[in-house]
């Protein structure tokens, strides 16, 4: 016996288009694993998936109905063998992409649970990193860039080469095959308009781009880089109905300066399916912590502690760079609270001219004494001013 597709969705052989819809919608929002904790949520989850494609495609409902799944599944007469004109079905797999179809938007999951989604998403092929589609994060997206920040990788001359001069090229997540689509779609789509192309009769809908956010050093940004990265994602084949798995790196060249919230693009790289065109890959560009500096646009901010002795009588202090080199600087005014000094050029490149660089800008925090001795106490008053 093969599935039960109206069992799954709990509803009887005779129900219209609202009944399967309706079922599916309330099946599937009850089963999701991001809600659902039990054990066989996943499972079921696809299922219901399965049987909502099933039942909700005429001619798919129509084979199934006369042959059942076996006859839906083989050659659409409920046999093995080859006939001409048969009608062959293999579900596809992801339910997500089946959830966030039915629901509309990139991130249909929002509606209902919240941005905090850990689950799949559509079109962006798989990797090894987390569960389901693709690899997480909880880093938050970045939906302010400006439109000078958005790279298109299919714009670019040649991005991928020669790239030796762009510092340490390595694979920044080895083992990985390919993305979530994690929180808001305003990275990604608000700028792309989704394209559509027919495929033997059928009008093909691009899904949204698929958006992760990419960390990177402040001596990545200073030097620039190249980063690599596995994907692995389905593609259709000559029939165009089945789907084959293929591997590929793609070369993420990170230039001198650039700033965070960029985004480089790498058209239709995601998944490929008899009824989607492949979605776009994207990358936002998030800074890394670091242990001396954070930065403004091309300025750096570093941080000096110091005591209330050095603010107050003056003191040469050792300032580290991005280039690992030590510059002293002397102080020779009284550091007040809020008081900055800045080092010229010792900042990131700018990235329209990376030739340009900005500032070291340096920060001060007052280290206070935790007591004072009596004898001292006097001799401070006497020689600082009353006001």
């Amino acid at each position: 016996m093969g599935k039960d597709y109206y069992k799954t969705l709990g509803i009887q052989a005779g129900s219209n288009e609202d009944e399967i819809k309706k079922a599916y919608r309330k099946m599937a929002l009850k089963f999701h694993p991001d809600k659902n904790k039990e054990p066989n949520a996943e499972e079921k989850f696809k299922e219901i998936a399965e049987a909502y494609e099933v039942l909700s495609d005429p001619k798919k409902r129509v084979i199934y109905d006369q042959y059942g799944e076996d006859g839906l599944k083989k050659d659409g007469t409920g046999s093995t063998g080859n006939s001409g004109g048969s009608y062959h079905y293999t579900f596809h797999g992801d339910p997500h992409a089946t959830f966030a179809s039915f629901f509309g938007g990139s991130n249909p999951f929002d509606i209902f649970f919240g941005s905090g989604r850990s689950g799949g998403t559509r079109g962006g092929g798989t990797t090894h990193h987390t569960t389901s589609n693709g690899f997480s994060s909880s880093d938050h997206h970045h939906d302010n860039h400006h439109h000078d920040n958005d790279i298109d990788m299919d714009d670019m001359d040649d991005p991928f080469g020669p790239w030796g001069h762009f510092g340490s090229t390595f694979s920044a997540f080895n083992g990985l095959n390919g993305f979530h689509h994690h929180g808001s779609s305003s990275v990604g789509g608000g700028r792309r308009t989704q394209r559509a192309e027919p495929l033997r009769g059928r009008r093909r809908v691009q899904d949204p781009p698929v958006v992760h956010e990419l960390r990177v050093s402040l001596e990545e940004i200073f030097h620039g880089c190249t980063k690599r990265m596995r994907i692995t994602r389905r593609r259709l084949n000559a029939d165009g109905r089945s789907m084959r798995t293929e591997d590929k790196i793609l070369n993420i060249v990170i230039k001198r300066g650039w700033k965070e919230g960029t985004k480089i693009t790498f058209p239709k790289e995601g998944d490929e399916t008899p009824d989607n065109i492949p979605a776009d890959i994207a990358f936002v560009l998030k800074d890394k912590g670091h242990p001396h500096f954070r930065r403004e646009g091309s300025n750096i901010f570093y941080t000096a502690k110091i005591s209330l002795k050095e603010a107050l009588c003056g003191c040469t202090i050792n300032i580290p760079t991005i280039e690992n080199r030590v510059i002293p600087l002397a102080c020779n005014e009284v550091i007040k609270p809020g008081t900055t000094k800045r080092v010229r050029g010792e900042g990131l490149p700018n990235p329209k001219n990376p030739l340009v660089r900005g500032d070291l800008v340096v920060e001060f925090q007052v280290r206070f004494p935790d007591r004072i001795p009596p004898q001292s106490r006097e001799i401070i008053k006497q020689h600082l001013p009353q006001s």
